[in-house]
């Protein structure tokens, strides 16, 4: 074998080792995070249905208190956005619409004439006086009149949320400690039939990713997620007996790792490559003496 090789083979050797010893590290720390996270989040999650067919005869109220088919926003031409949330929630829904509003705003697709928008409350108890409120609030922050005969905000009975979340293959749960619901952030892009074609994960919509979910959902296109990074609604505090965002911790452990493994990486590599340098250099001189 020659020296090259030698020196790879080691390279990698030790590269492997150290990735190896970061991620017993991470997975200790991803376990202590998994015990603090509390029984109710079992229940929470997402599970993939791609290209499942929406029961479009479930009805739902606008926020004018009619009774409307979820069917009624999908006309056969545009894709449409549709999302689970509830209008009193204090952390991640407001989160994740603001994302959704930063993502429209930086795009020049309007909901009402490229796409629909569907968010329907997961809480049967909440009102379409409440729908509306919440509708303005987000109009006001998107600051695009127009989108406002695009973007519904629905609530209903417990039967038809049920059954849309377990069609959608979303899994949420009520806390009666906290009068709360635990659910995952994520939204859906549906084909202009009603077929579930993406899940975007997370609380942040870029434009292009929003406009790239619509273009391929209007043609009929259904693609899996690469990435899931499903963020919580809680995170037990047993000194507060409240919840809160647990995501940020695991992303910064993640990130960290990852920071950690290339910089030690290439460290490693540009430190062999200076004394490979160094050894040749004096087997020259020597040579040349």
């Amino acid at each position: 074998m020659s020296g090259q090789k030698m020196r790879l083979r080691r390279f990698q050797t030790n590269i492997t080792a150290f990735v190896a010893a970061i991620c017993l590290c991470a997975g200790g720390t991803f376990a202590q995070l998994a015990e603090q996270v509390p029984e109710v989040l079992e229940e929470v999650g997402v599970t993939e249905h791609l290209n499942a067919k929406l029961p479009l005869d479930l009805e739902f109220r606008d926020e004018q208190g009619n009774w409307v088919e979820l069917g009624s926003f999908f006309d056969g031409d545009r894709p449409v956005i549709l999302t689970l949330n509830y209008y009193r929630c204090p952390m991640l829904c407001g989160l994740m619409l603001n994302g959704v509003v930063d993502g429209l705003a930086e795009m020049s697709w309007t909901p009402g004439a490229e796409f629909e928008i569907v968010t329907i409350s997961i809480n049967p108890l909440e009102t379409p006086e409440l729908a509306q409120a919440k509708k303005q609030n987000y109009m006001n922050r998107l600051e695009r009149p127009a989108a406002a005969k695009g973007w519904h905000f629905m609530t209903g009975r417990e039967l038809e949320i049920k059954r849309l979340a377990e069609t959608l293959g979303f899994s949420y749960t009520y806390d009666p400690v906290s009068q709360e619901y635990a659910h995952a952030a994520a939204i859906f892009v549906c084909t202009p039939d009603g077929r579930v074609a993406r899940y975007l994960y997370g609380i942040e919509y870029p434009a292009k990713r929003l406009k790239f979910a619509l273009l391929e959902a209007a043609e009929g296109r259904a693609g899996s997620a690469l990435d899931q990074l499903i963020l919580y609604c809680y995170h037990y505090d047993p000194t507060n007996r409240r919840y809160s965002p647990v995501a940020m911790n695991i992303m910064r452990v993640g990130g960290g790792a990852t920071a950690s493994i290339l910089a030690v990486a290439l460290g490693m590599f540009w430190l062999s490559e200076w004394r490979r340098k160094k050894r040749t250099d004096r087997e020259m001189k020597d040579s040349a003496a």
